[in-house]
C-alpha cells in the first residue's frame, strides 16, 4: 500500500467514527466548502479504501464485535424479550401469580426484525417473474 498523507490518515480514522465523509473531511482539516467532494473523493480512492478496510479489521480484532458477535446478541435480547413473566396480583396470601403471563413483545419483534434482515428474510421491492397483459379501454366522449 502507498503512502497516505497525514490528511489522509486523519480522514481514515475519523470516518470510522460515524461512516460520514463529509463530516471526516471537515473533522480531518479539510475546507466545510469542499468536504463533500473530498469525501467522496477519498472513499474512492483505493489506497484509502484500503486503509479504512485495515482499520475496520484492526477494531473488530481488537473488540471482538463483530456479525457473528451481533446475531448472538440479537438473539439472545429476543430469547429474553420472548420468556414469560408471570403476572402477580396481590392476594389473600399476599402476592400470586394471576394466571396471565406477559413478554417485552416489542423488544422481540425488533430484535427478530434485525436479524431476518441480515438473512434478507423481508424484502421491499416485488419481484415479478411472469407477463404482464394491457387491455385496451376506449373511452366515449359525450
Amino acid at each position: 500500500m502507498g503512502k497516505l498523507t497525514p490528511k489522509q490518515e486523519m480522514f481514515c480514522l475519523e470516518y470510522l467514527i460515524d461512516l460520514n465523509a463529509t463530516q471526516a473531511a471537515i473533522r480531518a482539516g479539510y475546507s466545510e466548502k469542499t468536504a463533500k467532494t473530498i469525501g467522496g473523493q477519498n472513499l474512492s480512492k483505493l489506497i484509502i479504501s484500503q486503509k479504512i478496510q485495515e482499520l475496520f479489521n484492526e477494531r473488530a480484532e481488537r473488540t471482538t464485535v463483530n456479525g457473528d458477535w451481533v446475531l448472538q446478541k440479537l438473539q439472545k435480547v429476543a430469547e429474553r424479550c420472548m420468556q414469560e413473566e408471570a403476572v402477580m396480583v396481590k392476594g389473600e396470601g399476599g402476592m400470586e401469580e394471576s394466571g396471565e403471563f406477559k413478554f417485552d413483545s416489542a423488544g422481540a419483534n425488533k430484535s427478530l426484525e434485525l436479524i431476518g434482515r441480515h438473512h434478507k428474510l423481508f424484502t421491499d421491492k416485488v419481484e415479478h417473474g411472469g407477463e404482464v397483459a394491457f387491455t385496451k379501454i376506449e373511452r366515449k366522449i359525450v
